[in-house]
């Protein structure tokens, strides 16, 4: 019912099965050899590196940082950019099977947003963390201690009240806290 399956069981008798269930569900049979297979599951995606996927692998992962992240995630203050990638990602991982995920998102609040928005709109379940860095980043790309525990804070704020929102349809995205 409305995208999700309700129940499993063995047709042996349908008459019996829709007193039990009620006339109205829509029965579908799995015919051997086909089977239900559920979504997979991404416990770790750093959203916005989607932008530059497969670059870079030969180079030490502090050189990779710099040169592609650090530049690439700067890059997502700016709304539409952020839009576009988180889009892009969010279309990727559902096209490929991928129904819920742990997202990383970036230092901005509103890009980091912007991800949730997205998220409930396409309908991926998800768990989306603010990244937070005040160190061994560029300066561009650095926020204060003072800054992230406020944007963190009105980040799960933001999260939370889109469950509220949200619970008329389902409950997709909630927010995740460094520890």
């Amino acid at each position: 019912k409305d995208g999700f399956i309700s129940f499993v069981n063995e047709v042996t008798d349908l008459e019996e099965q829709k007193k039990q269930w009620g006339d109205n569900v829509e029965v579908i049979e799995i015919e051997e050899p086909k089977f239900i297979i559920p979504g997979f599951i991404d416990t770790h995606i750093h959203a916005p590196q989607y932008s530059f996927t497969g670059t870079g692998y030969d180079l030490p992962l502090l050189d990779w940082l710099s040169t592609y992240t650090f530049p690439a995630e700067t890059k997502l203050s700016d709304q539409t950019k952020a839009t576009a990638v988180y889009n892009d990602v969010v279309n990727r991982t559902l096209s490929n099977g991928t129904t819920t995920a742990a997202y990383f998102a970036t230092i901005h609040l509103e890009a980091t947003k912007t991800l949730v928005k997205i998220l409930y709109e396409k309908g991926q379940r998800a768990l989306v963390g603010k990244v937070n860095m005040d160190q061994n980043s560029p300066d561009n790309y650095k926020e204060t201690f003072e800054a992230s525990v406020r944007d963190t804070r009105a980040f799960v704020d933001f999260a939370l009240a889109e469950v509220e929102h949200q619970k008329q349809t389902s409950r997709h995205v909630a927010p995740v806290l460094p520890v």
